[in-house]
């Protein structure tokens, strides 16, 4: 680092229904690892990772928190001090694809209600499981424009597909 260069540390929380991938989409980030082996999370799960962008120093602490209502308590505790948040859903045409893209919005809520108004990034995961060319990205792109989330980007934890665009994008913005 030169200098001149800052040390910046940000916060971000990840979150979504589980089994959508949010602990894989860290580990392939982080690590490049993606292990095949679902492993649920219990609470909450804290990940660092060191950047250099521009001359700066940036420390992430990537908070993945578990979606089980036995940690509804802990909630705040969780969420305070976000910078920013990812909202995770699975694009799978199955109950568990349907049920994370209906739950969005509950997730955003959630967001607001702990964080305020923080960067919000949508991640449409495991797009190796299903034909890329059937995404109804418009669905998206509707949700993303009416809660003002920065941005959503297709990502695959198995290939990696998007994986880095995605969170760059959020450390770009911070």
């Amino acid at each position: 680092m030169s200098s001149s260069g800052k040390n910046l540390r940000y916060k971000i929380t990840v979150i979504g229904d589980g089994r959508v991938g949010k602990t894989s989409l860290i580990s392939k980030y982080t690590l490049g690892a993606f292990d095949t082996d679902y492993v649920e999370t219990i609470g909450a799960q804290f990940s660092k990772y060191d950047k250099e962008i521009g001359g700066d120093s940036i420390r992430l602490l990537l908070w993945d928190i578990a979606c089980q209502d036995s940690f509804d308590f802990l909630g705040p505790s969780f969420y305070r001090e976000s910078d920013a948040a990812i909202i995770v859903f699975s694009l799978e045409e199955n109950q568990l694809g349907s049920r994370s893209f209906n739950n969005i919005i509950n997730w955003y809520q959630e967001v607001n209600q702990f964080c305020g108004y923080i960067p919000i990034v949508l991640f449409a995961n495991k797009v190796d499981l299903i034909n890329e060319d059937e995404i109804d990205h418009p669905k998206i792109q509707k949700i993303v424009k009416k809660n003002k989330f920065l941005s959503y980007y297709i990502t695959s934890t198995k290939t990696g597909q998007g994986v880095h665009n995605a969170f760059d994008t959020i450390i770009e913005n911070l």
